[in-house]
């Protein structure tokens, strides 16, 4: 008989087990060791329970609807009975593992959370087995190494697939054995070190322009990397800065990145969230290490930074005491999910969150051009649909709840102030990074994602 079922056995009142420790049991079973979750009846039940059998649980504040993801996850279900939970959450954590990883959703019934058992009829299901290795054909693979000898231009394209594999070792020897080019996606970053010689981040339309065969190694053609369609790509493909100098005031997103890069620790974690502000970080703030980028990925979501920067900083603390988590954030990013600030001082997480603030999404203005526009009438009326609040104070979000905050409007008082934060490795610090609202993105060759009528 398992230790879980043994466990199982000797919990609860006369033989009885709750629905809500069959659900953490059977959870830990499957070797999870954190919980996330918004706190109600009946979830406060299971979230008590998690904490009895050892798994961690983090109270979030920014509850989203979950419903809708059961149409788009790998797989869901609804236990038809307690009995079955077990079963079914082990098939959720298999599911979610193997293959091409992604989210699973378990939908139980709030009556089952507080309903009573007998524990003789519950069997917890042993913890599923590490996801078997994908091994491609030797006649593919041979076919695969023909074409890249006999390409002009080639470049391979390094996904978030290559990261979950940990696939980092054999990928370096590929690229600097035969000498390619590589660009590596958002979550592909790090996988081999975004300031490694080879790496054409940089010249990243170019490099997709004019290259006839692209080896994909752990990347899909989806919209980042924009189908795989002209004019972005050769018709006929194979597929197997001089901003970041100003000195003049208000910064802009460029001048901002710079300063931070020079001073970002080797082996942190950068979470990236926003538009302009996400964009432009992907190709300024450099990655050293595989899997310590997060960013809105395929989905383009905006507002996740903050719940990634929590999940990173607790395990970065459990495994890692002393890594640093920084996670960047647009000001309209930020407003999505900015009360998690609360959660982060709760559980005292020293993550360092820069907020780049320029008034908007997008772009805002500034404070005199904003109470000049308000002359000619209510904000409702008048105001852009875009602009945000002129010079709001992010900072003091952070410092209400006991973190450290910073106002920052120059490149001095950037520097001064992110050597504070990486130095204090026991507090929490947000750092409102002021730049010129109007500020956007270098020109762009091309615009088929960007463009607007406006």
């Amino acid at each position: 008989m398992s230790e879980s079922n043994l466990a199982a056995r000797s919990d609860g009142l006369e033989g009885q087990v709750s629905g809500a420790r069959v659900i953490a049991q059977a959870l830990k079973t499957q070797d999870v060791n954190y919980m996330f979750g918004i706190v109600g009846i009946p979830v406060t039940e299971i979230a008590l329970a998690a904490q009895e059998v050892g798994i961690r649980y983090i109270g979030m504040r920014n509850e989203q609807a979950v419903e809708a993801c059961r149409l788009y996850s790998k797989f869901s279900a609804r236990p038809s009975s307690i009995e079955a939970i077990p079963s079914i959450i082990e098939k959720a954590v298999r599911s979610s593992l193997y293959g091409r990883p992604g989210a699973c959703y378990v939908d139980i019934p709030a009556d089952f959370v507080n309903l009573q058992v007998n524990v003789n009829s519950i069997k917890y299901v042993e913890c599923c087995m590490p996801p078997p290795i994908s091994m491609a054909e030797t006649s593919a693979v041979s076919t695969a190494a023909s074409v890249i000898r006999d390409a002009k231009q080639p470049l391979v394209i390094i996904g978030k697939g290559a990261a979950y594999a940990h696939a980092e070792e054999s990928i370096r020897k590929l690229v600097e054995q035969c000498k390619l080019p590589f660009l590596p996606t958002p979550m592909g970053k790090g996988v081999i070190r975004d300031n490694h010689p080879n790496c054409v981040a940089a010249a990243r339309s170019r490099a997709l322009q004019f290259a006839d065969v692209i080896v994909l190694l752990g990347a899909r053609l989806n919209w980042i990397l924009h189908f795989g369609l002209p004019p972005r790509y050769q018709p006929d493909v194979k597929f197997i800065q001089e901003l970041a100098s100003k000195t003049s005031l208000p910064m802009n997103y460029y001048t901002v990145f710079h300063h931070v890069q020079e001073q970002l620790p080797r082996d942190c974690f950068v979470v990236s969230d926003g538009a302009n502000t996400m964009d432009i970080g992907r190709t300024v703030l450099h990655n050293y290490l595989p899997r310590h980028r997060l960013d809105a990925g395929t989905f383009g979501t905006i507002g996740v930074g903050l719940g990634f920067a929590i999940a990173a900083a607790i395990v970065a603390k459990d495994r890692n005491p002393g890594q640093r988590v920084i996670c960047v954030e647009g000001d309209s990013a930020f407003g999505f999910s900015g009360m998690e600030v609360e959660t982060i001082c709760r559980y005292n997480l020293p993550i360092v969150l820069l907020v780049v603030n320029n008034n908007g999404i997008y772009q805002g203005f500034d404070t005199d051009s904003w109470k000049e526009m308000l002359k000619f009438g209510d904000a409702t009326t008048v105001a852009p649909p875009m602009c945000l609040l002129p010079h709001s104070h992010y900072e003091l979000v952070m410092t209400a709840f006991g973190g450290k905050g910073y106002f920052v409007q120059t490149p001095e008082e950037l520097q001064k102030s992110l050597r504070q934060s990486l130095a204090d490795t026991t507090n929490p610090s947000l750092i409102n990074i002021m730049i010129e609202p109007q500020a956007t993105r270098k020109a762009q060759d091309f615009h088929w994602l960007t463009r607007s009528n406006l």
